[in-house]
């Protein structure tokens, strides 16, 4: 439930970054980017999904306090992680715009925030329901 929640909700917010917030920048930009045509929007939704998956699958695995403190900690983490890598290492190599840089970073973060909100929420610790025999 947690990534279907999470994949819902980053793709939602990718829409408002990358269409409502960056839409103009990417216009300006049009010989950076594929043509609309040729973007594969199947393959970005599998990236989603899998990071959605690999996401809730780190937090369900390896913390043992499943709580929303926990997955908003992990959520910013991650966010901060994976957005700085991916709006200025882009930033490093591509001509890209400052501001596109910035704003996937803080989008990202944001979006790592939201997910760990989620995952916090939602995925609880199993209990040992065996009877305890000692």
């Amino acid at each position: 439930m947690a990534m279907v929640a999470i994949f819902i909700s980053w793709s939602a917010m990718d829409f408002v970054i990358h269409q409502l917030i960056l839409g103009d920048d990417y216009a300006a930009t049009a010989d950076m980017w594929r043509p609309m045509a040729e973007i594969k929007m199947e393959l970005m939704y599998a990236v989603v999904a899998f990071t959605a998956f690999v996401f809730v699958y780190i937090y369900s695995r390896f913390f043992t306090d499943k709580s929303i403190n926990a997955g908003l900690m992990f959520g910013i983490l991650f966010g901060l992680c994976t957005g700085f890598s991916m709006g200025y290492g882009t930033y490093a190599v591509q001509p890209l715009p400052h501001d596109v840089a910035l704003t996937w970073f803080i989008g990202t973060t944001v979006e790592g925030a939201v997910a760990g909100l989620l995952v916090g929420t939602i995925v609880k610790p199993v209990v040992d329901s065996a009877p305890n025999r000692g």
